[in-house]
């Protein structure tokens, strides 16, 4: 693909997800995101000082735990900062991507939660080298702790796999 194809892609691309409500709506969602996840932790860092408590007890399922995460989704690629960030980035972008051209609601909410917790964690682990998690529901037999940039995310995925159900009914219906 030459250069001035690329433009003309991204241009035709601007000009699209410019006209659509649902990507503006969904750029706001992924802010609001990641202003509750971000706020959640600077709470949990300087409000409550978790790091210095380790631990506070709040029921018998759920506690606030604090985790530093140097991986990925519990904690798998232990030590990959670099490699991760780039995904996440390049994810964010691709769904970016897509949410200037969703027609679908509750798919541009889905992705929305999904870039806004995907780029909540970022920011963690540009800033600290690790992402914070503190929500703790081992009582419940649940053994990874995590955040609401995690529950953002995997909340998004459900609701992506849920519209892509949702869609695929309504065309068979129809078809």
């Amino acid at each position: 693909m030459k250069p001035a194809d690329v433009v003309a892609l991204m241009k035709n691309w601007w000009s699209e997800a410019r006209a659509n409500k649902l990507f503006w709506y969904g750029l706001a969602g992924a802010a609001l995101v990641i202003a509750l996840d971000q706020a959640t932790k600077f709470w949990i860092l300087h409000g409550v000082n978790l790091p210095d408590l380790g631990k506070i007890e709040i029921s018998g399922i759920f506690d606030l735990t604090y985790v530093e995460n140097r991986g990925a989704s519990f904690g798998m690629l232990h030590g990959a900062r670099w490699p991760l960030a780039i995904i996440a980035i390049g994810v964010s972008l691709g769904l970016g991507w897509w949410l200037g051209r969703i027609r679908r609601p509750f798919a541009a909410v889905a992705v929305a939660f999904i870039i806004g917790g995907a780029l909540g964690n970022l920011y963690d682990r540009l800033a600290y080298g690790y992402v914070v998690d503190f929500l703790d529901f081992s009582g419940l037999y649940f053994p990874w702790v995590f955040n609401v940039a995690d529950a953002a995310i995997n909340v998004g995925i459900a609701f992506l796999l849920y519209d892509a159900w949702r869609s695929g009914r309504e065309e068979k219906q129809t078809g």
